[in-house]
């Protein structure tokens, strides 16, 4: 059965990259994220194709595991719209503080926004 997993391909890694994503459009702004892009910069030879970066800082989500659950539900959408996505690398910020609530309900409350987001965005 085939892994259905964000390949690395589609992630940006390095700061510069980071970098001249924030330095790009700011795309959407939400209750929790927003996100910026820029146009990829890929070598010749690689096929340009949507990258995603998140940042999703401690003083806006105090736990660990409310950090991870917000970059987990994030790439999973960003998974889904990829392809749809046009060929630019994506930056989602966490911009606010999470307020207090079970994970669940902070993870429909994410994904609906950034789901949100991202259909705006692939129009």
């Amino acid at each position: 059965m085939p892994r259905s997993t964000l390949p690395p391909e589609a992630r940006l890694h390095r700061p510069s990259e980071f970098a001249a994503a924030l330095k790009g459009r700011r795309l959407a702004r939400g209750a929790f994220f927003i996100v910026s892009a820029a146009p990829n910069d890929l070598p010749p030879g690689q096929d340009a194709c949507a990258r995603l970066g998140l940042i999703i800082a401690k003083r806006f989500a105090a736990h660990a595991s409310t950090r991870n659950a917000l970059k987990r539900v994030i790439r999973e959408a960003f998974r889904h719209r990829r392809l749809a996505l046009p060929a630019k690398d994506y930056v989602v910020r966490l911009h606010s503080k999470v307020a207090p609530a079970t994970l669940t309900a902070l993870k429909r409350a994410a994904r609906a926004e950034v789901d949100a987001h991202f259909e705006r965005i692939a129009r």
